[in-house]
C-alpha cells in the first residue's frame, strides 16, 4: 500500500471538500496523512490526535507557525519551516518512503527537509503575490505536475516536462436527475435564475443588479455565504426579486440549482483570469439547466456549445431571455460534459499518470 504525506492549503470538509480532498480520499490501495494548516495563531488543533476522517484518510492540523512572505527574515523563516517539517516527521514516524503530494508554492519548503520517493504537485490556481522562484522550484523538483487548465500548464512548462492536465471535478452522485427533490421556494412562480457559491466581495455582481432592474419579473438566487463588503449587495436588498439564502448544506445545494429555470456563472474582480473551470460549472452542467455566464475581455468561451456566454451587460440580460427559452435537447449534452468530470474519472485518470511513472 502506497503511503503519501499529502499538505493542503484547506482543512478537511466534510460539508464542502475540495479539489485536494476529492482526489487523495479516492486513491486506492493508498494510505493518506492529510495535513492542513492551522486555521488562526491561537489554533491547538495540532496537539489533538489525527482524525480518521476515511478508511484511508488520517488528517493533521500544523501547527500555528507565521511565516514571513519575505525571506529577508532568515532566521525566522528557516525556524518556521524546521517546526512544521519537524511536526510532520513525527506525526509520520510509521510511514516509509511516502509519495509527498503538495498544493501550494510555499510546500518547496518542505522539499529538503522530508525523506521521500517521489513529488506530486498539483496545481489548481495562479498563485498571485508569491515570489515565482518558489513555484518554478516546486514545479522543477516534482516527478509529476498536475494543472487545471491549460494556461496553468503553459505556465509551468518551462519548469516541469512532466505535466499533466488535470481539470476540476464534480462529485457526480449529488445531482441524480432523477431524484424526488423538495421545493426550496415554494410560493415563487417568477422563473428563477441562480448563483451558488460563496458572495464573496470581489465577486462582481453587477449583471444580476442589471437583469433584476431590466427584468423585474424575473427572480434571481444568490445561494451561498454572504460578504457584506461586496459592493452590489446594497442595491441588491433593496430589490424585491432577489433572494439571498446564505449558505446552505452541499448536500441542498443541487436541491436549489434543480429549483433554477437558468444558472449564472459571474466573474471576480479581485482575481486574475486563469481558465480554471470551477467545480461550480460543472454542478450547473449536471443539472442540464441553461448556463449563462460573463465573459473576461478577449476570453474564449471554455463550453460554447452548452453555455451562453454574454460579453456585456445588455446581452446577459439577452441571453437570459433566450435561456429561459431554450428549445430542449442541450440538457443531455450538458450532463453528459459533468459525467465526463466526475471525480472517480479525473481520479482514475491520475492513478494512471502516477502508476506509469512508476510512482503507484
Amino acid at each position: 500500500m502506497k503511503q503519501i504525506l499529502c499538505f493542503s492549503d484547506e482543512p478537511w470538509s466534510n460539508r464542502l471538500p475540495g479539489r485536494t480532498q476529492q482526489i487523495v480520499s479516492r486513491l486506492r490501495d493508498a494510505q493518506v496523512l492529510y495535513f492542513s494548516p492551522a486555521q488562526s495563531a491561537k489554533d491547538k488543533s495540532f496537539l489533538k490526535k489525527g482524525r480518521q476522517v476515511r478508511p484511508n484518510v488520517t488528517a493533521c492540523t500544523l501547527p500555528p507557525v507565521p511565516f514571513p512572505i519575505s525571506e529577508r527574515y532568515q532566521r525566522l523563516f528557516q525556524m518556521a519551516w524546521n517546526r512544521i517539517a519537524r511536526y510532520i516527521r513525527e506525526q509520520s514516524a510509521h510511514f516509509s518512503e511516502p509519495l509527498l503530494w503538495a498544493t501550494h508554492p510555499h510546500h518547496v519548503h518542505l522539499v529538503d527537509r522530508l525523506e521521500y520517493s517521489a513529488l506530486v504537485y498539483d496545481c489548481d490556481r495562479v498563485w498571485d503575490g508569491l515570489p515565482e522562484h518558489w513555484e518554478g522550484s516546486l514545479a522543477g523538483a516534482a516527478d509529476v505536475v498536475f494543472a487545471a487548465s491549460p494556461l496553468l500548464c503553459d505556465r509551468l512548462s518551462p519548469c516541469s516536462s512532466n505535466i499533466a492536465l488535470l481539470p476540476n471535478g464534480i462529485n457526480l452522485p449529488l445531482f441524480d436527475p432523477h431524484a424526488a427533490r423538495p421545493d426550496p421556494m415554494p410560493g415563487v412562480t417568477a422563473p428563477i435564475l441562480g448563483w451558488a457559491g460563496a458572495i464573496r466581495e470581489g465577486l462582481d455582481l453587477s449583471p444580476v443588479l442589471w437583469a433584476a432592474q431590466a427584468r423585474p419579473d424575473w427572480g434571481f438566487l444568490l445561494l451561498g455565504t454572504v460578504d457584506r463588503r461586496n459592493p452590489f449587495l446594497k442595491q441588491l436588498d433593496k430589490l424585491s426579486n432577489v433572494f439571498l439564502t446564505g449558505p446552505r448544506p452541499a448536500a441542498e445545494v443541487p436541491d436549489w440549482l434543480f429549483r433554477c429555470q437558468v444558472l449564472i456563472d459571474l466573474p471576480r474582480t479581485d482575481l486574475s483570469f486563469d481558465e480554471v473551470v470551477s467545480p461550480r460549472l460543472y454542478e450547473y452542467l449536471a443539472t442540464g439547466k441553461p448556463v449563462v455566464s460573463i465573459l473576461w475581455p478577449g476570453q474564449v468561451e471554455q463550453f460554447p456549445d452548452v453555455v451562453y456566454g454574454a460579453q456585456d451587460l445588455d446581452e446577459f440580460v439577452t441571453l437570459c431571455a433566450h435561456a429561459l427559452e431554450e428549445a430542449p435537447g442541450l440538457a443531455q449534452r450538458r450532463m453528459a460534459r459533468a459525467a465526463q468530470a466526475a471525480w472517480p474519472v479525473r481520479v482514475g485518470e491520475v492513478e494512471r499518470i502516477l502508476t506509469t511513472a512508476g510512482l503507484l
